[in-house]
């Protein structure tokens, strides 16, 4: 697929389910194709960055500026109730779910109107816990397992059937 400036790129049909993908640093790509293949959903994988995808006519790839959020700010633009995205970003959850999207993280784990105020609020938390430890560590999330990968595909059929639906 050709790599298109953002502002070139069409903008997925509000009216059809598709994938819309936090790219730069998402470890469920591949899965995400498979599910996208096997569901006829396309998907766009977002990232600040080129790297490569796979030769298919629903795969598609936007570049965007190395701007602050660039990559945010185009899949939010994007987003709406037949979407599902899929990050780890959590601003960019909540953006998301405001327009009525699905949101997943790549461990499978839907983000949701209901839970979205806690997980802000444990981000603001941990971001002063690791400006307070100066050059000490604090904990990162936990490695990223086959159990992540299976939760995340059944999530992400999931999300789609109620994407599907949405109007």
């Amino acid at each position: 697929m050709d790599e298109l400036p953002p502002a070139a790129a069409p903008l997925p049909s509000p009216a059809l389910p598709a994938i819309l993908v936090d790219g730069d640093a998402c470890p469920v790509k591949e899965e995400i194709y498979k599910v996208a293949y096997r569901r006829n959903v396309p998907v766009v994988v977002v990232s600040n960055s080129a790297f490569r995808i796979p030769v298919h006519p629903l795969v598609r790839r936007v570049v965007v500026s190395e701007g602050f959020d660039a990559a945010d700010d185009w899949i939010a633009e994007a987003a709406g109730p037949k979407s599902v995205v899929v990050t780890a970003d959590i601003l960019l959850a909540e953006r998301c779910l405001k327009v009525g999207a699905q949101v997943l993280s790549p461990a499978g784990r839907p983000f949701t109107a209901a839970s979205i105020g806690g997980k802000i609020a444990t981000r603001a938390i941990m971001a002063d816990l690791r400006a307070g430890m100066g050059e000490q560590q604090v904990g990162g999330p936990a490695p990223f397992s086959k159990a992540d990968r299976s939760r995340f595909l059944s999530s992400l059929d999931e999300a789609l059937v109620r994407a599907a639906r949405a109007g």
